[in-house]
């Protein structure tokens, strides 16, 4: 009889056990890769040796900057890099000799929120947000939320990738966070 409780208490927690898991987080949405532009953010362009050209534009819908001298220049879906290149391309096609140019993010383009939060809507994006961190700044959860996980829609190229995620989760510019009613 004395072997009989070791054994119990074994084989109550062998199912117990492969629950555990230790593999890393999947997610629908992808994570990795370099800060892609696109319509809405607001780019610092510094002109070297030209202030006049030097200021903020904002990425206006065809995701373009209209710069001076050389009209709309297409930068969504580059890099800062890139676009500092392809604006430094279009000055020099006969405005100016070698320009120095360099693009920094000045303001990114927003993130949204909805469902069971204090105050749904459109909120200013900070640089290593997370769920929980947008769910602060949307006022909290309310008190049917589910708030374990939520879903977070965000665009790869011309398709919009859905995907449940925890609340440490990244967010980008331009995502869309739904916080779900939970189902007791």
């Amino acid at each position: 009889m004395r072997w009989l409780l070791p054994v119990l208490c074994l084989s109550l927690t062998m199912p117990l056990a492969a629950c555990a898991t230790t593999r890393p987080a999947t997610y629908l949405v992808e994570t990795k890769g370099p800060y892609q532009l696109d319509t809405g953010d607001v780019v610092r362009v510094s002109v070297y040796g030209d202030a006049e050209l030097s200021k903020t534009y904002r990425i206006d819908d065809n995701g373009a900057i209209a710069f001076p001298l050389v009209g709309p220049v297409v930068v969504r879906g580059d890099t800062t890099e890139r676009a500092a290149a392809r604006l430094a391309a279009a000055l020099s096609n006969g405005f100016m000799r070698n320009p120095d140019v360099a693009v920094e993010i000045d303001q990114y383009r927003p993130f949204f929120i909805q469902g069971e939060v204090g105050n749904s809507g459109q909120f200013p994006y900070v640089y290593g947000m997370t769920v929980r961190a947008a769910i602060s700044t949307a006022g909290g959860f309310s008190d049917t939320a589910d708030r374990g996980h939520a879903i977070v829609y965000r665009r790869q190229g011309k398709a919009m990738a859905k995907g449940s995620v925890d609340l440490d989760y990244p967010i980008y510019p331009g995502d869309t966070i739904v916080v779900e009613e939970r189902w007791f």
